[in-house]
């Protein structure tokens, strides 16, 4: 699997306002809503939240790989945002978030959905990637630094 299988340039925003995490997650669901036919916003953002609530996504370095399984879903789907300020994301290192990887994957893919978030993680490790991200002039840029 290959980013730019799940990532398409209009689904990558750049400097999004975030004022929280659930407005993040807003962010995200709206997004997705408007690509993924059938399923309600308020569906994929219930989605994002229920997987907040069995303990926080964010990885540290200002990174967070928010995720969900959604039913009628057909393919794994990505939504990547920069957000500025950064926002307070509970992070395994306390620090707040400016980057998010978001994944969306059918409910019956759990062991694909594992190792396609292990291809994102190993990619967000790379500083250099993670500097472009965090300098991209725009969301065509961003989508550029990440595939």
């Amino acid at each position: 699997m290959e980013i730019k299988d799940i990532l398409s340039p209009d689904c990558t925003k750049c400097a999004v306002q975030g004022t929280s995490k659930k407005r993040i997650l807003e962010v995200i669901s709206q997004i997705a809503s408007q690509h993924i036919k059938d399923i309600e916003q308020s569906t994929i953002l219930a989605s994002l939240l229920s997987r907040e609530k069995m303990g926080s996504t964010g990885i540290g370095n200002g990174i967070a790989l928010p995720h969900g399984r959604l039913s009628g879903l057909e393919q794994v789907f990505a939504i990547l945002v920069t957000c500025k300020p950064s926002v307070q994301f509970d992070a395994i290192d306390n620090k707040p978030v400016d980057i998010f990887f978001a994944l969306l994957v059918p409910e019956d893919q759990a062991q694909g959905h594992l190792q396609t978030l292990a291809t994102i993680a190993g990619k967000l490790s790379d500083k250099d990637t993670v500097k472009s991200l965090r300098n991209a002039g725009g969301s065509q840029q961003l989508f550029e630094a990440m595939i």
